[in-house]
C-alpha cells in the first residue's frame, strides 16, 4: 500500500507546477493591464515581438491604467494565439439632425502592411436607423458595400431583430480586407422620423458581441464629438507565404520544435500549431511541450497483503519537463521493485 500512496503523492502534488508554461520570450512582459500578450506579439522591447508588425503599444490610458493598442488608437481587448485573432475597439460612424443642423462623423481604419486583416467570418457591417444609408469601402476604393434601413415608425431594437432593413441592416465583408472607410447619410435628414430616430449609425462589429438592444433608435451622441465604439475581430497570420515557402528558409520559419505549419481559413499565409500530443505556444522555439496525460490505474493486485499500484505513462517522455521525467523514473523503479516481491 505504501507504494500506492507514494505514487499518488508524487502525481498529485507537482501537476500544476509541472504544466505551467510561459507564452512570452524569456525576460519579456506577458501582460499590458489585464490583457495577455502572447508571442509572436510583444510589448515594451521590440526584441519581445517576432518582428515589427507584432510589436504593440502599451501605454497609460485616460484613466491612468495601462492600455494595449493596435496602431495608434485601437484598444485591444483580447489576443488569441490559438485562433489567430485580435479583438479591438473601433469607432462608429454617424449622422444626426437636431432640427437646426445636420452633423456627422465618418471613420477610417487601416491595418497597415503587416499580416493582418479584418475577419470576414466573425465581423458583420451594420447600419442602425430609420432613414439610414450605411456604406463601407476600402482605402484604395477597390471594394465597396452598403445597406439601407428604412422605417416610418418606431422599431424595437431587440436582440432578436433580424436586421433585414427595418431599423437595422447588415452586409458581409470580403476576405482579406485591410482598411475601412465607413460613412452614413440620410435621404431626408431624419426629419420624417426625428421624434424617435434623430441619428443613423454604421460600424463593423463582431457578430458574437453585437447586442442590438444597446442600439435603440433614440440613441444619439452626447455631443457632436462623442463617438461610440464597437468590438471587431482582426485575424493574423505569421506572414503571407505558403508552408513550403516558409520551410525553405529555416532561419525565418516561425514554427518551433514539435510544431507544424498550418493554413488558416482566411485563405492566405500560414500559422503554427503544436503537433498532436503537445500543447503550448507553437511560435516559441520550445513552446510546444508534451501533454501530461496520466494513465494511472490501480487494478490493485493483492498479493500477500501487498497492494500493487499502476504507474504513470506520460505521452511526453521525450519532451516532458525534467520534473515529470523524474516522476516517471521513480514510478518505474517502484513498480519494478514491487514486482519482485
Amino acid at each position: 500500500m505504501w507504494v500506492f500512496l507514494l505514487m499518488m503523492s508524487l502525481l498529485l502534488w507537482p501537476v500544476a507546477a509541472a504544466t505551467a508554461r510561459s507564452d512570452v520570450k524569456p525576460g519579456c512582459q506577458d501582460k499590458c493591464g489585464n490583457v495577455s500578450v502572447p508571442y509572436p506579439f510583444g510589448i515594451l522591447e521590440r526584441s519581445c515581438a517576432m518582428n515589427k508588425h507584432f510589436f504593440l503599444n502599451c501605454r497609460s490610458g485616460a484613466d491612468g491604467q495601462p492600455q494595449l493598442l493596435f496602431g495608434r488608437n485601437m484598444p485591444i481587448h483580447n489576443i488569441s494565439q490559438l485562433n489567430g485573432t485580435v479583438t479591438v475597439s473601433l469607432y462608429t460612424a454617424f449622422d444626426c439632425y437636431n432640427k437646426t443642423a445636420w452633423y456627422w462623423k465618418n471613420t477610417s481604419v487601416t491595418l497597415g502592411s503587416g499580416p493582418f486583416m479584418f475577419s470576414d467570418t466573425r465581423n458583420v457591417f451594420t447600419g442602425i436607423g430609420c432613414d439610414t444609408y450605411a456604406q463601407v469601402t476600402n482605402e484604395d476604393r477597390t471594394y465597396g458595400a452598403a445597406c439601407l434601413s428604412i422605417c416610418t415608425e418606431y422599431v424595437s431594437m431587440s436582440d432578436g431583430n433580424p436586421c433585414s432593413g427595418s431599423g437595422c441592416c447588415q452586409t458581409s465583408i470580403p476576405k482579406g480586407l485591410k482598411s475601412l472607410n465607413i460613412s452614413t447619410l440620410s435621404y431626408d435628414d431624419h426629419t420624417k422620423v426625428l421624434e424617435f430616430n434623430p441619428c443613423g449609425f454604421a460600424f463593423l462589429v463582431d457578430r458574437n458581441s453585437l447586442k442590438l438592444s444597446d442600439w435603440p433608435l433614440s440613441r444619439k451622441p452626447k455631443d457632436e464629438n462623442d463617438e461610440y465604439r464597437t468590438d471587431a475581430v482582426i485575424e493574423w497570420v505569421v506572414e503571407n507565404k505558403t508552408c513550403e515557402q516558409a520551410k525553405a528558409n529555416p532561419s525565418a520559419y516561425a514554427c518551433g520544435t514539435n510544431a507544424n505549419c498550418t493554413y488558416p481559413e482566411i485563405g492566405q499565409g500560414y500559422r503554427c500549431s503544436c503537433n498532436e500530443g503537445f500543447e503550448g505556444n507553437p511560435y516559441l522555439q520550445e513552446g510546444c511541450q508534451g501533454k501530461l496525460v496520466i494513465a494511472f490505474w490501480y487494478d490493485l493486485i493483492i498479493t500477500n497483503n501487498y497492494a500493487y499500484a499502476g504507474y504513470v505513462v506520460p505521452r511526453c517522455l521525450l519532451s516532458c519537463s525534467v520534473f515529470i521525467k523524474i516522476i516517471f523514473f521513480v514510478g518505474s523503479i517502484l513498480r519494478f521493485e514491487s514486482g519482485k516481491r
